[in-house]
Formats: C-alpha cells, sequence, structure tokens
C-alpha cells in the first residue's frame, strides 16, 4: 500500500515543520502511511534552519559533565561566554538548572553518552541512506570533523576523554599543531593539536529541510504553513482534538514534534516536560577564498566552523534567556571575534544571514520520543537539544516504527517521556 492509496483514515497528523517533523513525515509516508505536517509559521523557522548542519557522533557526551557547573558559575558574569544563563527569577529555569546540576557526574555522564552515541551512530547511517534513496539534494558530506586547539592545556583535557568515547564506538585521531596545520590551511599557525573525527559529516540545514519538504510533497503528504497550533483536547486516553488557527483537526493519529515550544502542551498530556529554549546563534557569510576543508569546532571559544560549495557559516553558543526574540549583538560578535583568533579569514566578503533559533533543551540532553501516556495516539518526538539535525534520520524512523508498530529501530526506553514523572 502506497502513501497515495492509503485510506484516509489512517492519515498521520504531524505537528511542527522542522526537521524532527519532517523526517518523521518521510518515514511514515515510506511505511505507507499518508501524512499532513501543520507548521505555524514556515518550514524550519524554528531551530532547523540556521545551525551550522554537522552530523556528529562525536558529540555523543552530553551538556551536562562534571566541571561544568563551576565553569557555568564563572561564565554567567560574563555575557559573551560560550554558555550563558542571563540571571533572572524564573522557577522553571532554576529547577531545571538544579536538575542538570545533579547529572553533572561520572555515572549519569555515561548513561547518557552511551544513550546519545546509540542515537547517533545510527542517525547518521541512516540519514546517509535517505540522502542517496530519496536524491536529497543538501550538501551531505562524509568529510569528518575538527576540534581545533590553541592551548596544550585544553587539548590535553580533551584527548584523556577520547578512551571513553571509543568505549561507544565514536572513534578519533589526535593531531599535533604541526598535522592541524597540514590538513587546515585555513587556521593561522600555531595551534596546539586538533582531534579529528572521521566518523562525522555535515549537510546544509536549510537545503535539507527544502529537500524534506520536497520529496513529502511528492509522495503525496501534504504540508500547511501559517497554521498554529493552539490546544489539545485530550479524553478518554486518546487524543480528541487539535485546536488550531485553521480550525479544529481530529486525527486518528499525531505526532507533537514542536521543539522548545512542546512545554506549552505539558498540562493537557498530562506529562512534565523539563525543556528550556537554549538560545543558538549563527553568522553566515559567502564562501571566503581560503575555506577550511571541513567542519571544524574552535574549542577555546566555542565556536563550529562549516564551509558549503556555496556559504560559510559560524555558529554555536548556548544562551538560557527564555523566549527572548532578540538578537543578542554581544552573542553574535563573539562568534566572529572567536573564529578570528583561530583563522586567516574568518569570514566571507557577504554577510548574508545573521540567526538565532531556541533548541529544546532537556537536563539528561536525550530527546523524548514515545507515545503519550494520556493519549495512546498521540506520539511525542521533541527536547532534542542541539542535535536536531544529527538525530533527525533515527528520531523520524523511531516515530513511524512507534505508530506503525514494527521493531523499533534503536530502543526506546531511554527516551520515554514519562522518565520525569
Amino acid at each position: 500500500m502506497t502513501a497515495t492509496t492509503a485510506s484516509a483514515r489512517d492519515e498521520v497528523l504531524i505537528l511542527g515543520g522542522g526537521v524532527i517533523g519532517l523526517c518523521s513525515a518521510l518515514y511514515l509516508l515510506e511505511a505507507g502511511r499518508p501524512v499532513r505536517l501543520l507548521e505555524r509559521s514556515r518550514i524550519g523557522a524554528g531551530a532547523s534552519r540556521g545551525n551550522c548542519g554537522t552530523l556528529t557522533p562525536s558529540h555523543a557526551p552530553p551538556l551536562a559533565a562534571p566541571g561544568v557547573i563551576a565553569k557555568g558559575l564563572r561564565w554567567m558574569l560574563t555575557p559573551d561566554a560560550p554558555l550563558y544563563v542571563r540571571p533572572r527569577l524564573d522557577p522553571a529555569l532554576w529547577s531545571w538548572l538544579l536538575h542538570f546540576a545533579a547529572r553533572c557526574n561520572p555515572r549519569d555522564w555515561r548513561a547518557s553518552t552511551a544513550a546519545r552515541a546509540v542515537l547517533l551512530k545510527r542517525s547518521r547511517a541512516l540519514l546517509a541512506e535517505a540522502v542517496q534513496r530519496h536524491g536529497l539534494d543538501c550538501g551531505h558530506s562524509d568529510s569528518g570533523l575538527l576540534y581545533v586547539f590553541r592551548t596544550p592545556k585544553l587539548f590535553d583535557s580533551v584527548a584523556a576523554e577520547l578512551p571513553a568515547l571509543l568505549e561507544f564506538g565514536v572513534r578519533s585521531e589526535l593531531l599535533d599543531g604541526a598535522a592541524v596545520a597540514r590538513e587546515e590551511p585555513a587556521l593561522k599557525p600555531g595551534m596546539a593539536g586538533g582531534i579529528l573525527f572521521p566518523d562525522d559529516g555535515h549537510l546544509r540545514p536549510d537545503r535539507y529541510l527544502q529537500a524534506l519538504a520536497d520529496r513529502i510533497r511528492t509522495l503525496g503528504g501534504v504540508i500547511e504553513e501559517g497554521v498554529e497550533v493552539q490546544r489539545l483536547e485530550i479524553a478518554q486516553g486518546r487524543l480528541q482534538a487539535v485546536h488550531t488557527s485553521a480550525g479544529v483537526e481530529r486525527p486518528r493519529e499525531a505526532v507533537l514534534a514542536l521543539g522548545a515550544w512542546s512545554p506549552a502542551f505539558a498540562r493537557s498530556l498530562g506529562l512534565r516536560l523539563p525543556i528550556q529554549p537554549g538560545k543558538g546563534y549563527s553568522i553566515t557569510y559567502s564562501r571566503p577564498a581560503l575555506a577550511p576543508r571541513r567542519p571544524m569546532v574552535l574549542k577555546e571559544r566555542s565556536v563550529c566552523v562549516t564551509t558549503w560549495a556555496d556559504g560559510f557559516r559560524l555558529g554555536s553558543t548556548m544562551e538560557f534567556s527564555g523566549y527572548d526574540a532578540r538578537l543578542n549583538r554581544v552573542r553574535l560578535d563573539a562568534l566572529a571575534r572567536g573564529a578570528a583568533e583561530f583563522m586567516h579569514e574568518p569570514g566571507g566578503a557577504e554577510k548574508q544571514e545573521e540567526w538565532f533559533g531556541w533548541r529544546p533543551m532537556t537536563w539528561d540532553d536525550l530527546p523524548l520520543i514515545g507515545r503519550v501516556p494520556r493519549a495512546d495516539n498521540l506520539v511525542l518526538a521533541a527536547g532534542h537539544g542541539m542535535m536536531g539535525m544529527s538525530m533527525s534520520a533515527v528520531s523520524g524512523h523511531l516515530v513511524a516504527d512507534l505508530i506503525c508498530g514494527r521493531q523499533p529501530v534503536v530502543d526506546p526506553a531511554p527516551l520515554n517521556p514519562a522518565r520525569f514523572g
């Protein structure tokens, strides 16, 4: 049975047009289920479009790690720090931070790293397969990713973590300063060293999103932009209705993939959704003449650098400032200034876009994917933090597995939406 011949009553309503909603739609269509996707703005308008597009098993370790709390407290007084919490009275934020702090220990670090490594590695393979199978024109590349260090102290500190990562199947190669210079002529001389993660890759996020949307439509899926989800009506153990700006929907089954906006629906779901909006920034330029050969992370400044055939992007930073919709000039300038410390050409001749997006951060750095206990016809897929692009394929596949009642592509137990009580 194909998506175009399946009965309309088999339609799955997907709420959210970011990368998780789009991938869920694609895998459901492949499974023969018709889909209709609602997006309140335009496709990828949230955290998906402006990130650096890296696909990173190397990022299996969670943000909550031993030593992060002391560092974060120092950074609270530094508005351009890589991790910044804007001081304010916000009970939800402080509760989140306390739970986050409690996980900054070796045991929880290993538990989150193990679960994230499974998701990231499986998604890396699935995404490459999907790109080939569907002919997705998105600049997908298997070039690897390079961590670059200016100081021996940080280089040695991060290098000491690599044996633990190898336990979880994340390979790496240590490079001395001379090897880094040979690998990346775009870097200034004098780097202390580098760590190459050969199994990482990258793509261009905006093109990936557009290619997914085009393919969904080709397969018979429907995408409706400019439709905002306002309220969920749940009764008798099922999602009965979705109230939107365009009217009321009564789906047989639905997927809630609203990213950082998912907590607004927590009460109706009867779930605790400890998702905080972690604001990330990027600057996109035309491609400089001396561009890096592969994506890099400039570690002392926590700046990610990605080059495509027709563009160049600096990104990263983590700012907890609620849903503040302003572009923070201090944060943007920190990206450009940090890149200039490492690179001969930290930007192209034309600055094309300055961007921010809210990443949906959970305190254990794992997404919430699974059926909602109070509504057995609703699957939640949210909370991917900084890894939405990297985990997009495995998340979409898992959503389709759960809805179609087939063997899950990965064990969904660590992602259970009810795990927070």
